[in-house]
This record gives C-alpha cells, structure tokens and sequence, in this order.
C-alpha cells in the first residue's frame, strides 16, 4: 500500500491546545490503519506567513509552502476550534488562499472543538459548505468534541475515540477507492 500524504490544519490560536489535541488523536487513528507521511498545519504558528497576503503568490516561502502543502495532500484533515459559531477568521483565510480547483475530489475529514454541545452543528453548517465549494469529498461522519471530552488535553472520551475511528474508517477507504479509481475506470471501458 502507498504512503499517503495526510496534511492536518488545525485552526488553534496558541500551542496547547484541545483542538490540537483532538487533530492529533485523528492523525494517529488514520496512522494506526495506513501508511501516512503527515504535515501539520498549526495556525498559531503559520499565521505570520499567512496573514500578510490575499493571494498565495503575496505570501513569503512559509506561506506558500503550508498551501501547496493543502493542495498536494492526498488526505486532508481540517480540525477547527469553535469561535461565535464558526471556524477563525485565520482559518478561513489559509483557505481563501487554496486554489479553487485544487480539492475536486479529495478527501476531507472535518473536526471541530467547542466549548458545549450548543456548536455541534458547526461542522455541518461551517466547515462542510466550505469544503463543499471546493467540490471536496468530504467524509460523511464528522467528528465534533466538548471540554467534556478531554482530561486536559488528553482525548478521555471513548465515545469520541468512537467517532474518531468511524471518520477514519471513512476516510481510509475514500483514499483507497481514489487510489483505484483510475483502474477501475480503465477495466470499465
């Protein structure tokens, strides 16, 4: 089976975060069931390179490079913190600055952290039309956590560990039918 490139943005404001701890615990699920060379993506430190253009080709070489690292992933995992009911400002721009071709077609898997119950929908009506505009597929199950969720920033929850595994299982396998849909097509004709 071929490696494949899983780049994970997670939209945390500072180093320690739930968010991240709950990108990582997806990271290392999908890891546990395929081979992955994983790039991670964290706001908090890429906002410098990021912040300071509104077309890629303004960004300096970190800018650019975390984009195309979005662009080339053959898996990407998007995992926002909750903020007033949507993902950050910051977040939402990394991907203003995606090419809108770029993810036909492409797995994501979405994640989001929020303070209560109350933003569980987040995912459904934040995150997946702005994957959707970019014709991405986007996998069905989406995985939200509360601060319920975490012993500090450790994931304790089994039924979040739960949906963490339905979300990867789903993503394994839209990686796998990408990798042979191109043969597929070829027996088919």
């Amino acid at each position: 089976m071929n490696t494949r490139q899983v780049t994970l943005v997670i939209g945390n404001v500072s180093e320690r975060s739930r968010t991240k701890a709950l990108a990582l615990a997806i990271a290392d699920a999908l890891a546990a069931r395929l081979p992955i060379q994983l790039r991670v993506l964290e706001i908090h430190a890429i906002a410098p390179a990021i912040g300071v253009g509104l077309a890629t080709q303004e960004l300096p070489p970190a800018g650019r490079a975390a984009v195309q690292a979005i662009e080339n992933a053959d898996l990407v995992i998007a995992v926002s913190p909750v903020y007033k009911g949507s993902y950050s400002g910051l977040f939402k721009h990394l991907f203003d600055l995606v090419h809108p071709e770029a993810l036909v077609d492409r797995p994501v898997l979405l994640a989001a952290n929020g303070g209560s119950p109350r933003h569980a929908l987040v995912v459904d009506h934040q995150l997946r039309p702005l994957f959707a505009f970019f014709r991405a597929l986007t996998v069905p199950s989406a995985v939200y956590a509360t601060e319920s969720d975490f012993d500090g920033y450790t994931v304790n929850s089994d039924a979040l560990l739960a949906r963490i595994d339905e979300a990867v299982d789903q993503a394994a396998r839209l990686l796998q039918l990408r990798q042979h849909a191109p043969a597929l097509l070829r027996a088919a004709a």
